[in-house]
Formats: structure tokens, sequence, C-alpha cells
């Protein structure tokens, strides 16, 4: 009793604490949210565009996909994590709408980061932020909060790697919260892989006594590409999938059945594996052109 009574009072606190009400559209009709764009927009068109130089290949793909495409459709791009400032200065480049409340993209954030006071959590809810507990799986409330994001059509990004690796690597595993987000999509979104270098640059996680700066760094090269939409055909995924022989002593976690397909835990995991692998071969696939578009 006494453990279940901790397990709400801590719910309950981190309810408090991220304050979802403040990240609806409607709250206090909408000015918040609209001065939140507007200077953190400016803020990223600064260093993006001015402070810095920074380069988009195939940027005509996202600019369509975030303005123009068929209504109700929901659009999920996934990028690499390079530093802090990743979000909001991708997004930051000449000609981006970045101070455009409506249009703007959802984001998965660290909890631990940027939710860590009642303040922060307000001005990151304005800012269409997610949090994310590290450690409290794919089907943690929050993540209920993304798929909504999907389920009404809007745009979410994430970072499937997890984490920030600031070395020039090639993309490690993915976790397998962006995969479960587009299998429990009502309707499949877009997916649009984006590969980024030089914000390790602008933001460097050890540049002071192992720490970061107080302020993003200028003078800095920016690169980015974008990719083409990744498909999948989750009818045949799903079918296949279910033919797919499963261990039963393999270890559960208890997930709930995705209805209405009826898809159980271990159909789940074939599923996360197999489109985590295929995103993550397609942004290396990314990475390396963008290295070579680099050298050329």
């Amino acid at each position: 009793m006494e453990a279940s009574a901790d397990a709400g009072a801590a719910a309950a606190a981190a309810a408090a604490r991220t304050l979802r009400w403040a990240g609806r559209a409607g709250h206090l009709g909408g000015f918040p949210r609209a001065v939140v764009f507007a200077a953190v927009g400016a803020f990223a068109k600064a260093y993006a565009s001015l402070l810095n130089t920074t380069t988009v290949h195939n940027a005509d793909a996202l600019l369509r996909l975030v303005s123009a495409r068929p209504p109700g459709t929901p659009l999920l791009t996934v990028s690499n994590h390079m530093s802090t400032v990743d979000d909001p200065l991708m997004w930051g480049f000449k000609g981006f709408p970045t101070s455009d409340a409506k249009l703007g993209r959802w984001v998965l954030t660290a909890e631990d980061i940027c939710f860590r006071n009642v303040v922060m959590s307000y001005v990151f809810r304005l800012g269409k932020c997610v949090p994310i507990t590290r450690g409290s799986g794919i089907y943690q409330e929050h993540m209920n909060e993304a798929l909504d994001v999907l389920v009404n059509g809007g745009w979410l990004h994430s970072f499937p790697e997890g984490k920030i690796a600031q070395d020039d690597q090639p993309i490690r595993r993915l976790k397998w919260g962006t995969a479960s987000l587009i299998v429990r999509a009502p309707i499949t979104p877009i997916v649009l892989p984006i590969v980024h270098s030089g914000f390790e640059k602008v933001m460097p996680e050890n540049l002071f006594f192992g720490r970061r700066p107080p302020v993003p760094l200028c003078g800095k090269k920016i690169d980015i590409i974008v990719g083409e939409p990744i498909e999948f055909d989750m009818a045949s995924l799903k079918q296949e999938a279910a033919m797919v022989p499963h261990d039963p002593s393999s270890v559960r976690k208890g997930w709930p059945t995705i209805t209405p397909d009826g898809l159980d835990e271990a159909v789940q995991r074939w599923l996360y594996q197999k489109m985590s692998d295929k995103i993550q071969s397609v942004m290396e696939r990314l990475r390396k052109k963008l290295l070579n578009l680099k050298q050329h």
C-alpha cells in the first residue's frame, strides 16, 4: 500500500511539474506560444543564418511536407543528435518558417534536462516539447502524448538514438520508441530522415573544464541533409511479424496488446527492431552522403 501511494504521489508530482495544459494550442488564446516561437525562432535564425554558416541539402523536401502535406497526414522527422541546441537551430536556416507556431514541430525532449522546474516546464511546453522520462519505457504516459500529435495529423520530431554523441561515428542503434509510434499511429506517418553535422562545434559538450559554453559559439559551419520519406508497408510488416517464430522463454515487459490488430508483445518486438534497423540504415546512408558532399 505504501509503495503504491508513493508511486501515485510521484506520478502526481511529475504531472504537476510537466504542465501538460500549457502545451495546449488554446492556452491563453495561443498568445504565450506565439511569443515563445517568435523569440526562439529569432534565436535560431540568428545562430543558423547569421552567426554561423548553414548549408541545407534537399531543403524543399522538408519545406513541402511541413507546409503542404495532405490534411490529416502526420509527419515524423528523425535525426541524429549532436548537441543540446540541435533543436531549435536545425530549423533556423533561410526560408524555413521557424517562428510559425502553427506549423512548428512537436519534439521529444529529455524531462531531466528541459523540465527541471515549473518555469522551465512552462516555457518548453509553450515551445511544443513533449517530456520523455529516461528509463520509463516506450509505453510511458508521455509517449501517449507524442502519439496524440500523430493521431491529430501533426508534425513530431524525434532523436531516435536517444542521447547526444559528438564524435563523427556511424548512426548508433536506435531506441524503439520512434518505431512504436509509427506502429501505433492510426494513419502511418510520413517518416522523413535528416542528418546534420556542425552543431557539436556550436555547442561542444566539453569546452570549459568539461562543461558546455554558456551560449552557442559562432563562426562555425553547419551542414544538414534532408532525405526522402522512408516507406513502411505496415499491413505487410504486421503480417510478416505474425508469422515469425518467437521464443516463448524470452523476457516479457508486460506491454499492452495493440488494437485493433491484436499485436502482442513478441510481434511488437519484431516490428520495432525491424523498423528501427531500416531507419538506422537509411540515416547511415544519408550520413555518408553528407560526408561526401562536404568533401566536394
